[in-house]
């Protein structure tokens, strides 16, 4: 099975409510697909959103990346040769994590598919079931109250809360929230680089003090500052993940060698793919560190490699937040993983399992082939 061209598409798909954090509001999905052709009729499928404000990717930059530097390397390779393909994409360019992501994740694809298995049973199996977590955007309090409860009410144990705009409201929509869903869920706070470490350690402490059990607390900080997670994680007894300050697996032995968190978000568009998101998990495993796996606005065809990836590695992967898209108005892929609100499992179908992409709109300039 060898790559004969590289095509790409527009996704576009409404929320369901706008997504609102600290750093951004969003009201659709506008993801790049890509779509590697082979000279056996199968076709591999990928996806990158454009993050700017997180990765530093833009449509633009994501297709011109994979058009240009990405693709004419990967032209006529078998893919068999899986390592030296992901070296080949890896090494193609510095940074560009969510375009490496995408075509990372369409080769990972197609290599299930030419063994005939699903990718989860490729990267060593598990139980093809996982239980997300869904994400309570920024509002007003009254309206995010309303909406854990809602959440609750369909099924989901686990609430991402959005914080890090208002110190002040934040510690009140926090206790109002736990207040209306204790014991029904737990509750994850992001405050996606919000707050000052002080700052950090001040709402966390009167959380703690005023009886508020949370399960973590994510990127409470700038990502750079890792000082600064560390300062957090030393002084409060609620554990600290990082997402925002760990891309790939340098990084993840540099915070973990400082102590400067609990846990680890992985996030295929933060680490160029797959390759080194089992890289991550491995080097967590090692030293016993639990990770998340998570993911942007994103729909179901790279929220599946994701979901196939915390099968495989559940050992290390104990947390899943891939509501992506729970939170769209409808599913446009046919075929992939199957959502059942909190609740999403896997077929047997090979790869993926993703037979065709409802909508999408074809980008011309972009294609690429031998």
């Amino acid at each position: 099975m060898k790559i004969t061209e590289i095509k790409f598409g527009m996704l576009r798909v409404p929320l369901k409510t706008p997504f609102k954090t600290a750093l951004r509001t969003v009201e659709r999905v506008e993801d790049i697909v890509v779509m590697v052709h082979t000279d056996t009729g199968h076709v591999g499928y990928g996806e990158a959103p454009a993050t700017a404000v997180i990765t530093g990717d833009t449509h633009g930059s994501i297709i011109d990346a994979i058009h240009h530097y990405i693709s004419p390397r990967l032209i006529g390779e078998e893919i068999a040769n899986l390592n030296r393909i992901t070296r080949l994409i890896q090494t193609s360019m510095e940074k560009n994590s969510s375009a490496k992501a995408a075509v990372e994740i369409a080769i990972y694809d197609l290599w299930a598919q030419l063994y005939d298995a699903p990718l989860y049973k490729m990267l060593g199996g598990g139980d093809p079931v996982v239980t997300t977590d869904i994400t309570i955007s920024v509002d007003t309090i009254d309206k995010m109250v309303a909406d854990s409860i809602s959440a609750v009410e369909r099924g989901f144990d686990s609430l991402k809360i959005k914080v890090g705009k208002d110190i002040g409201v934040d510690i009140e929509r926090t206790k109002a929230i736990y207040a209306a869903v204790e014991n029904r869920a737990l509750l994850r706070l992001d405050a996606n680089q919000g707050w000052t470490a002080k700052q950090a350690v001040f709402a966390i402490t009167a959380l703690e003090d005023a009886g508020v059990r949370l399960e973590l607390v994510e990127q409470p900080v700038k990502a750079r500052d890792l000082e600064g997670m560390r300062y957090v994680t030393e002084r409060v007894h609620t554990p600290i993940m990082a997402d925002e300050s760990v891309f790939g697996p340098m990084e993840v032995i540099k915070l973990i060698n400082m102590r400067a968190a609990d846990i680890i978000n992985i996030k295929l568009m933060k680490t160029g793919g797959i390759s080194n998101a089992i890289r991550i998990a491995d080097i967590a495993g090692m030293h016993q560190v639990d990770c998340m796996i998570g993911c942007m606005l994103e729909s179901s065809i790279s929220v599946a490699a994701a979901v196939h990836l915390a099968v495989a590695k559940s050992d290390v992967i104990t947390k899943v937040d891939l509501d992506g898209p729970s939170l769209c108005e409808g599913n446009p892929v046919e075929g992939g993983v199957i959502f059942n609100e909190s609740e999403i499992s896997i077929t047997d179908a090979p790869g993926l399992g993703i037979r065709s992409i409802q909508g999408l709109e074809p980008i011309l300039m972009g294609s690429a082939a031998a």
